[in-house]
């Protein structure tokens, strides 16, 4: 089956079990949670879900790699073990190149020091370096071309470890290779491969994610299961144990999405809250505090969060609003909060809106906005900004010369000649039609996907009201074969 069709099924069956459930709960909490969780889902179908968009842009340890809407990928940065994917190794690259020979890619995501992306036949490439077989084509030789992994088939989403990579495939298991000193491909071993295995015993995982020495996932029940590593309690089940098999996070559910940095690892709620464990010498747990936890913390002063990521001693989270925070360590400026200070709480990354996407490097950090532009911070020695300097940055910096980016929003029509705004709006909202001979349909969908406004754009500018919406977020459509979905949000 097609790769895009199975993900498209999956999600539709969360929701369809959402929209089920909702109905039978009169608990005004509980169907607050069922709302946002079909609300994931609902973006999901339309292309704005996070995990999706969140993969169109990776950082490594000093690489960055961004995914182009024609299917090829860019990568910039340092190239000592081939990670630029680019035929040559040693000197990088301080602006973008095209990865050699790779095209019909998905989704990208970046280890230390490998590369990976994700084909759209469901097949999984990689490149950069193969110390512990974490290309996983067979062989422990570097390459700097994209070599094909094993023989997966079937993968929906991938991740890099410092050492290892993962993926996840469309029957809802989950394959790891590379090093396992600490078990993190988690079969029961800690013998590294350089072929994929299958991590032992956990099942109806949708989303995956890769620490330096440890692995995380998330199942479609809402809990978080992780393996490895665990000197500083990033597996979060109250002890200091490294496990070679997954385990569940204590107390941890309703998450919709995971990340990992390298010894810390984070998780958003349905309720739009973000809870953290593991190291916290930099503060990267973001609680106020400098001690690490074996068990999830929950991050006090934000809200409304739709996405996080998670760096070397670093996390992130994007909120609703297309404003980014960040929190840990920040020599480099990797938090791009103007100053080289480290933070144990949330700050708000300077001048940075309209974001979709946000990935964490070691020591630098980038985000994806809506335009398809791509802003980076942090260290910057080996070009790893993209902005044809090696000077380090703790503002974000435009990331020179970028090829145009798939966003994950509905792109078939080449030309933007629709907006949306005021957006968020309390009351009213504009939909400027910038083809004034063009008559479009729209519809306005709340979180159970349920058309509740449709209508005809039938001249330059149409001023709906939306007065009469409850808060929260909904999807506006426009146009009919080739529809342009915006994100609404109603405050």
């Amino acid at each position: 089956m097609d790769v895009h069709k199975t993900v498209f099924l999956q999600v539709k069956y969360r929701l369809q079990v959402a929209i089920s459930h909702y109905f039978l709960i009169k608990n005004k909490k509980m169907k607050k949670k069922l709302q946002h969780s079909a609300l994931i889902a609902t973006l999901a179908i339309f292309g704005l879900s996070n995990d999706v968009i969140a993969q169109k842009i990776a950082g490594g340890t000093a690489h960055s790699l961004s995914l182009c809407n024609d299917g090829t990928v860019r990568a910039w940065g340092r190239n000592s073990d081939g990670q630029l994917g680019n035929g040559s190794n040693g000197a990088g690259n301080y602006l973008q190149g095209q990865v050699s020979s790779l095209t019909g890619v998905t989704a990208v995501a970046a280890g230390g020091y490998q590369s990976l992306a994700l084909k759209n036949d469901g097949t999984v490439r990689a490149w950069g370096k193969n110390s512990d077989g974490q290309l996983g084509n067979g062989n422990n030789t570097n390459s700097n071309v994209p070599v094909q992994v094993g023989t997966l088939t079937g993968v929906t989403g991938i991740a890099g470890g410092r050492y290892h990579s993962i993926a996840l495939k469309n029957d809802g298991t989950v394959w790891a290779w590379g090093g396992n000193y600490d078990g993190q491909l988690g079969n029961g071993t800690l013998v590294n491969s350089n072929v994929p295995i299958q991590v032992n015993s956990i099942t109806g995982i949708i989303s995956i994610a890769g620490g330096k020495d440890q692995s995380i996932a998330l199942k479609n029940d809402g809990t978080v299961w992780a393996w490895g590593r665990n000197d500083d309690g990033q597996l979060g089940n109250g002890t200091y144990t490294g496990s070679k098999v997954p385990l569940q996070v204590n107390s941890l559910t309703g998450v919709i999405a995971i990340a990992a940095g390298d010894y810390h690892c984070l998780a958003l709620k349905n309720d739009g809250t973000v809870w953290t464990f593991g190291r916290n010498n930099y503060g990267q747990l973001g609680n106020g505090t400098n001690t690490k936890s074996n068990v999830p913390v929950q991050i006090s002063g934000i809200n409304s969060i739709t996405a996080i990521a998670g760096g070397g001693f670093l996390s992130l989270a994007l909120k609703s609003d297309g404003t980014v925070r960040a929190w840990g360590d920040n020599f480099n400026g990797q938090l791009g909060i103007g100053t080289n200070a480290n933070s144990n709480v949330p700050a708000q990354v300077n001048s940075l809106t309209g974001v979709i996407a946000i990935e964490g490097g070691d020591y630098h950090s980038l985000a994806l906005k809506s335009d398809g532009t791509a802003q980076v911070f942090g260290r910057n020695d080996d070009g790893q900004l993209g902005s044809g300097t090696t000077t380090n940055s703790n503002i974000p910096v435009l990331v020179n010369g970028l090829c145009s980016n798939s966003t994950g929003v509905e792109e078939n029509l080449k030309t933007n000649i629709f907006s949306v705004y005021p957006n968020p709006s309390n009351d009213f909202i504009t939909i400027e039609n910038k083809n004034g001979k063009l008559i479009s349909p729209y519809v306005i969908i709340n979180c159970l996907g349920q058309q509740i406004v449709t209508g005809k754009l039938t001249s330059e500018k149409t001023t709906l009201d939306i007065s009469g919406l409850q808060e929260g977020i909904y999807l506006i459509q426009i146009g009919e074969a080739k529809k342009k979905s915006f994100k609404l949000i109603k405050k």
